[in-house]
């Protein structure tokens, strides 16, 4: 059904949500919950009317994430305002990337003046679906190798935005899951089918490099992670890597209560994970990325061209312990991991 969203959020665990349901797909949201895209606008498009953005959510409205919150306080602070200097057109994929297509479309013939959107499925949608409305993206893989920007420095086209390439971490996450498991020899990978090749290409990889044995885990649905653990145990795995995706995310509340229940260490790429109850995670910080992202909306909507807005690195990489979780699985973290830790949670 269409439907009118007016939400306020507070903080993530904590996220109240106010909802108005009316047949209108248009989405009002105090620009907390939002991912864009968009085109190179002048001060005269936008002028006596407020900005158009258009969000495509992996997820779905609840839980709020906080890279969401994130990006909603920069975007505030950047002087765009719900209901008075921007609207949202809203999409939820609801965890299924078959949608993503379709509301991507939905977006374009809305005439958004910017898009914003996470995750390499959705950029390859949108890369597809429209060459001139301009694109923000936050992706953990190589956009470059991808196939839909120039490069780097220059984009080109009408994407541009933020990604930390996972390929270049995924050493120093094992050499941390072989830190914090002693004895490790083989880990399960954790892979979700719609995410490219090139990233667990990349992970079985280092794996081998470290000299660890692999199993690896594809799954497509959350019908499927069961079983998917029951695999890694019954190959003698040590240990699960969850590989970076928007679906695992937006389904990370059941992988970490697989892993408790199988009591099997698992390795994230975020801190909500562990916030939320997992072990152990090494990554960027995904909600430093999200406010950054808002920084290529604003510049978007005051007329820079996307294709000349050089694609972000991130510069922040976290190492969160989740003691409590540990001391449930009748781990003992090493302290000389607990020492280079930015966060442990008790």
């Amino acid at each position: 059904m269409n439907r009118s969203v007016f939400a306020r959020f507070g903080e993530v665990g904590h996220s109240s949500l106010l909802l108005t349901a009316s047949m209108n797909r248009r989405i009002f949201i105090p620009l907390s919950t939002v991912l864009l895209g968009g085109a190179a606008l002048s001060a005269e498009m936008l002028r006596g009317r407020p900005a158009r953005i258009g969000l495509l959510a992996y997820g779905s409205p609840v839980p709020i994430a906080s890279e969401l919150l994130a990006f909603q306080r920069r975007l505030r602070e950047l002087g765009w305002i719900e209901g008075q200097t921007a609207t949202v057109d809203y999409r939820w994929a609801e965890g299924n990337p078959d949608r993503l297509p379709a509301l991507l479309m939905e977006l374009v013939e809305s005439k958004v003046d910017v898009m914003m959107l996470s995750g390499s499925s959705a950029l390859l949608a949108a890369h597809r679906a429209t060459k001139t409305i301009p694109v923000v993206f936050v992706v953990l893989v190589d956009p470059v190798a991808l196939g839909v920007v120039a490069s780097l420095a220059r984009p080109g086209g009408n994407l541009t935005g933020l990604a930390s390439q996972f390929e270049e971490i995924i050493t120093k996450q094992l050499e941390l899951l072989k830190e914090a498991v002693p004895g490790l020899s083989r880990v399960g990978i954790l892979n979700q089918s719609a995410v490219g090749p090139g990233t667990l290409k990349a992970a079985e990889s280092a794996a081998r490099g470290l000299g660890l044995a692999t199993r690896t885990l594809t799954v497509t649905t959350s019908s499927d992670f069961e079983d998917a653990f029951k695999a890694a145990l019954s190959d003698r795995a040590g240990a699960i890597h969850v590989l970076p995706s928007p679906y695992f995310n937006a389904q990370r509340g059941l992988l970490i209560e697989l892993a408790a229940r199988y009591r099997l260490p698992a390795f994230y790429e975020f801190r909500n994970y562990v916030r939320d109850g997992g072990l152990i995670s090494y990554g960027p910080s995904i909600d430093e990325m999200f406010g950054r992202a808002a920084n290529y909306v604003d510049r978007i909507l005051k007329g820079a061209e996307p294709g000349r807005l050089p694609v972000e690195r991130p510069s922040k990489f976290e190492l969160v312990i989740n003691l409590k979780t540990a001391a449930t699985l009748g781990r003992s973290i090493p302290q000389s991991l607990l020492q280079r830790a930015d966060e442990l949670i008790e």
